[in-house]
């Protein structure tokens, strides 16, 4: 072979080489956002790395936000993310309502939102939304409560600016209705946080000599009434009820301090609104709306569940 086709044909080579180098460097990267109502809510991290553990084998990155129960500053979050042109938003809104302005703010700027776990009141604006079937949480724990007890004092811990809380407290509420033996003598708000809860439950109980149930709309509200239930020697012989499924509260089912929690999977959340977010990406149709399967956990089944983990 003559050296000018050994040249010809090394020069092919490399001419190939680089060409699929630069398609490998071609690949598109993207950029999300994501913003929770709060951080402090061990369920969003476990969410989040949902997300992350999907984006990051892909090499895309998401910039995940912390609004603190803040609704103004999740609007100028969103605000912020669609100034710095990301491909798409994880949403998980403050308030569902409120939300409104930040949603209108992504939709001109065409940047797809993602809602995950608590919807938004305008659900025409986002792209699509993935969250627990929150209203059968509620729906479990009260199904549960009644093979329990005969009659019951309830008390409900509510977040009303959050659709997932409003969603379980209605369902609990539905449950029982017509059945006056169930009596609701509280019902008040704790922001779906630990230390907001303990404060609004020892209140309650300096106004109600006589509490059979409490139900949470959340395991860390769970979490703080118990805490205050306990501080006042009170907490003996009242169901506990949560929902998320989170590893402490799976270890107090375990120890028989809490009754039981509607287990959500954040994980699962995560990784589906994920892949949720790559076929809009992609153009290809999706649900606009997704329900993840919750179950009731109490000591007969905690045993199944890792409790030093989320689902």
């Amino acid at each position: 072979m003559s050296k000018r086709k050994l040249f010809a044909i090394a020069l092919g080579v490399i001419l190939i080489i680089s060409l699929l180098a630069v398609g490998v460097d071609a690949k598109k990267r993207y950029r999300f956002g994501a913003t929770y109502m709060t951080l402090n809510n061990p369920f969003f991290l476990a969410l989040n790395g949902g997300i992350e553990s999907i984006t990051k084998k892909k090499g895309d990155t998401v910039i995940t936000l912390d609004p603190a129960l803040d609704q103004a500053k999740q609007i100028s979050q969103i605000e912020d993310l669609i100034a710095q042109r990301v491909d798409a938003i994880f949403l998980n809104p403050v308030d569902w309502k409120g939300i409104k302005p930040a949603l209108e703010a992504a939709k001109r700027a065409k940047i797809p939102i993602i809602n995950v776990d608590a919807p938004v009141y305008d659900k025409k604006l986002v792209a699509c939304i993935v969250a627990s079937d929150n209203y059968n949480a509620g729906v479990l724990a009260a199904k549960d409560m009644m093979k329990r007890l005969k009659r019951a004092n309830i008390v409900l811990l509510e977040h009303p600016t959050a659709k997932s809380a409003i969603d379980r407290t209605k369902a609990f509420e539905d449950t029982i209705k017509g059945k006056s033996r169930y009596k609701i003598v509280a019902k008040q708000s704790s922001s779906g946080q630990l230390e907001h809860a303990m404060p609004v439950m020892e209140n309650i109980l300096q106004a109600n000599k006589k509490i059979d149930v409490v139900m949470g709309l959340n395991d860390p509200t769970a979490m703080g009434a118990l805490a205050a239930l306990q501080a006042a020697g009170k907490d003996k012989g009242v169901l506990i009820y949560g929902v998320d499924g989170a590893p402490e509260a799976k270890k107090m089912i375990k120890e028989g301090l809490m009754t039981a929690t509607s287990a959500q999977s954040p994980i699962s959340i995560g990784k589906t609104a994920a892949k949720i977010a790559y076929k809009i990406l992609a153009k290809k149709k999706v649900k606009h709306e997704i329900l993840v399967p919750v179950t009731l956990i109490d000591k007969k089944n905690v045993h199944k569940f890792n409790l030093n983990g989320w689902q």
